[in-house]
């Protein structure tokens, strides 16, 4: 019994003193400094950005054109099937089918107004023919009375002068009877014939209508334009076009097919760093479905607007990076890391930004010796930093604050006037870019500048070829600008703009 109690008091004295070694030799080596070395080389600076491949360019699979008629007024029509996106198809392949719900109610509706015109047609026609006959019939009857008042004029030779009389004006009154019929029986033939061809245009238009509306639907199945991957086509919010989405007039695409022999990736660049990123400069690409790929390519486009992507807040433009090469793995829609190389630098020395230090605007780094080395930087990227003096390459330097800092003495301290030279030229050219972009938004459309607010009071745009001394006269005028006249004391300090119509110098 008692020797079980000894192993065991020996089994947890030897656990406890491993806790402690262990504890003592962690802290050790957690004290420990951790150490960068200054690095001498090339030195880029990139915007890393994600984005997502495509096609340059694409065929289009289209609905059919027809539903773009005027006549037919279609506000909008819905897949009904569509294959999956990533299927290869020959030239004639189905790829789709569209709704023929709003189609067939537009159609009944046609088939119904062609019946009611078919009706008006036929009465129309019937009317023409009936009028008409009835005006040739009056015309004979009236070419029979005529006929009859001549007769009775010459019986009437050896009657009273008043009886000759009568009847001649009944002969008179019966021949400008017939004579009215005549004309108005060739007015009612114009009247009937614009008829008939009003009608004949409105059959025929609504037999167009009808055969127009049932090729449209003949075409609700669409086929392949050519070979090639269906890819879904994108609404301008981003939302793929699938079954159940709406086809607008103004854009009848209901897939593409891709050309795969030029790729671009399609990425977006915050408003902060679109200021680095420009035309032509190279770009690293990665697939991220394939991270053992990596590609080249080149910025070929940079959007000058920016834009707000839906669900976020952030400003960004649209950047096209266009690859050099193409891989049968790619794929559009797959997601691409893109680092868009901005700068380059070469053989120069440089460090982790983790051990670059500052104390009243001066930069530092810790040296193992005791050393705080004030160090002249340059240009950084996401995880190092340019040091343009101050430093040798090789040389140890820490990654973090050592313990003690106040101990460590400083060193390079001549250093300081470069650096504040440098803050000084940078303000320099921040306060030339403001102002320049500032005339630029204050320019006037005639191309000079307005500024109200940057002038004393009174004080009216200067022409060109004065300047003013220290009182607001020109005594260093030269040449008098067109428009421009002296005033009686012979100064320039009053110019007045010639009126158009003045005639004086």
């Amino acid at each position: 019994m008692k020797r079980r109690l000894l192993i065991i008091t020996i089994v947890i004295v030897a656990i406890v003193a491993l806790i402690i070694g262990y504890s003592i030799f962690s802290k050790d080596k957690t004290l420990k400094p951790l150490e960068a070395e200054v690095v001498k080389g090339t030195f880029e600076i990139v915007v890393s950005v994600t984005g997502e491949l495509q096609a340059l360019r694409s065929t289009e699979i289209m609905a059919p054109m027809e539903l773009r008629s005027r006549e037919l007024r279609f506000r909008s029509i819905q897949i009904q099937d569509l294959i999956p996106e990533g299927t290869f198809v020959d030239s004639g392949d189905y790829v789709a089918t569209l709704d023929r719900s709003e189609a067939d109610n537009t159609y009944k509706d046609i088939l119904d107004e062609l019946e009611m015109i078919q009706s008006q047609y036929t009465k129309t026609k019937l009317d023409t023919t009936m009028q008409l006959s009835s005006l040739r019939d009056q015309i004979i009857n009236l070419k029979y009375n005529m006929d009859e008042a001549e007769i009775t004029l010459e019986q009437s030779q050896f009657e009273p002068p008043a009886t000759i009389r009568q009847a001649r004006i009944n002969l008179d009154r019966t021949k400008r009877a017939y004579e009215q019929a005549v004309e108005n029986y060739e007015l009612e033939v114009q009247q009937s014939r614009a008829d008939m061809t009003e009608a004949t245009i409105n059959l025929a238009k609504q037999i167009r209508k009808k055969e127009e509306i049932e090729k449209v639907m003949r075409s609700f199945v669409i086929r392949a334009p050519a070979s090639g991957m269906v890819i879904y086509r994108r609404e301008w919010d981003g939302q793929k076009r699938t079954v159940g989405s709406e086809i607008r007039t103004f854009d009848l695409a209901v897939a593409e097919l891709p050309d795969m022999s030029t790729m671009i990736s399609k990425t977006y660049v915050n408003e902060i760093d679109i200021s680095k990123v420009k035309r032509g400069q190279n770009v690293r690409i990665g697939i991220d479905a394939f991270p053992d790929k990596s590609f080249a390519g080149v910025v070929t486009q940079v959007a000058n607007v920016g834009e707000q992507l839906p669900n976020t807040d952030a400003k960004v433009f649209e950047v096209i990076i266009t690859l050099d090469e193409v891989d049968p793995i790619m794929r559009p829609s797959m997601t691409t890391s893109n680092l868009i190389v901005t700068q380059t630098f070469n053989d120069v020395l440089f460090i982790p930004l983790e051990t670059v230090h500052t104390s009243d605007s001066l930069p530092f780094v810790y040296k193992k010796n005791g050393v705080r080395q004030v160090v002249v930087l340059g240009e950084a990227n996401e995880n190092q930093i340019i040091v343009e003096a101050g430093l040798s390459e090789g040389e140890k330097i820490m990654l973090s604050v050592p313990e003690e800092p106040e101990k460590f003495k400083y060193e390079g301290l001549e250093l300081a006037e470069i650096i504040r030279e440098k803050e000084l030229e940078k303000q320099r050219l921040e306060e030339e870019q403001k102002a320049l972009y500032e005339q630029m938004m204050n320019r006037r459309p005639n191309g000079t500048t307005m500024n109200p607010d940057s002038r004393p009071p009174g004080q009216t745009d200067m022409p060109s070829g004065f300047r003013r001394d220290s009182t607001g006269r020109f005594p260093g005028q030269m040449d008098m600008p067109s428009g421009f006249r002296r005033d009686s004391t012979g100064r320039g300090d009053q110019q007045v703009r010639r009126n158009p119509n003045d005639s004086g110098s």
